[in-house]
């Protein structure tokens, strides 16, 4: 079954991996969904464009693996999709929370 999402003993781990990288690399590029929540109305802007750019790092690393790991590329695939779809709604909930909550922020700046 190589190439498909069939049951194999390696199939899992390389889903998991390629989940992973997807919230590593957000977690790299940007805060967590709370912290934007929290602080969007101040942030939102550089916020969710390094989310996005964090989604395109994600998506290019991911089709690397699957263009070097063919025996796992329906795995790789599938991990990555799901994680990179998931933490899109995150941020984009929390994004929508925040600018609909109003609640204090713990950022504070001087002007």
């Amino acid at each position: 079954m190589a190439g498909s999402l069939g049951p194999s003993s390696s199939n899992g781990i390389a889903a998991l991996v390629s989940a992973g990288l997807v919230y590593e690399v957000i977690a790299f590029a940007c805060s967590s969904p709370q912290t934007a929540e929290i602080n969007i109305r101040k942030r939102e802007g550089t916020l969710m464009k390094w989310v996005h750019l964090g989604q395109g790092l994600a998506g290019v690393t991911i089709l690397i693996a699957a263009v070097i790991d063919p025996s796992h590329r329906a795995a790789i695939l599938f991990g990555g999709i799901f994680a990179m779809a998931a933490s899109e709604s995150f941020y984009l909930h929390a994004r929508a929370a925040g600018l609909a909550n109003g609640g204090p922020e713990t950022e504070q700046y001087e002007t």
